[in-house]
């Protein structure tokens, strides 16, 4: 995983940089950083109801151009996922944090305007169970690999690099190792991204 990280941040720090000679859209890459809030929950087939858990994520993000209207957007993120569930007076967490790498497909607007959708995979970073009894390790029952789609759209504010992001996350992974019930993890993210070196000509 650290590879892999390691990988896509050089690939996209040298499309940055080779990028800054180059004034046509098309093969045009652009670094950028985020961060923002998560509502997390598990979605399962038994019935069992979760409340969301509320974190976050932050992180990196490429964006290369496929032409005037057209960019693919790799992102690197730290995410704090999980759900908590309640009987009674005592309240349960599960607490799965995950580094995300989404790649996403987006159509942009001459306004600022983009929608975007495309494939995610999430490396399980750790999982914990809290409980009134304390805190226990679930990693070992949590798959380590956490296959979803993602859905959104996202305003940047010309001619600033600055912009907002939000997006829907859906799983399509059981992530639980050892029952028959089918769990996946759903989430809303809301955020703001800043893309440095941003034309509003180009991007």
């Amino acid at each position: 995983m650290r590879l892999l990280i390691t990988l896509l941040t050089a690939i996209l720090f040298t499309g940055f940089v080779s990028a800054q000679h180059s004034s046509s859209p098309a093969g045009h890459v652009n670094l950028g950083i985020k961060g923002g809030l998560n509502a997390y929950t598990i979605h399962a087939d038994d019935g069992s109801k979760y409340d969301p858990r509320i974190g976050f994520n932050i992180g990196l993000l490429g964006h290369i151009h496929l032409g005037h209207h057209f960019a693919i957007q790799p992102e690197i993120l730290y995410s704090a996922q999980g759900a908590k569930y309640t009987a009674g007076s005592e309240t349960t967490r599960y607490n799965l944090d995950y580094i995300n790498v989404p790649v996403l497909f987006q159509y942009m607007f001459d306004k600022g305007f983009r929608i975007q959708a495309g494939p995610q995979v999430g490396f399980l970073a750790s999982a914990k169970y809290i409980d009134n009894q304390g805190t226990t390790d679930q990693k070992n029952y949590i798959k380590p690999i956490d296959w979803a789609v993602s859905l959104g759209m996202s305003y940047i504010f010309p001619p600033t690099g600055l912009g907002i992001d939000a997006r829907f996350n859906m799983g399509l992974t059981n992530i639980d190792k050892n029952t028959t019930a089918v769990s996946t993890n759903r989430g809303f993210q809301l955020g703001l991204f800043y893309i440095f070196g941003y034309n509003h000509l180009i991007n």
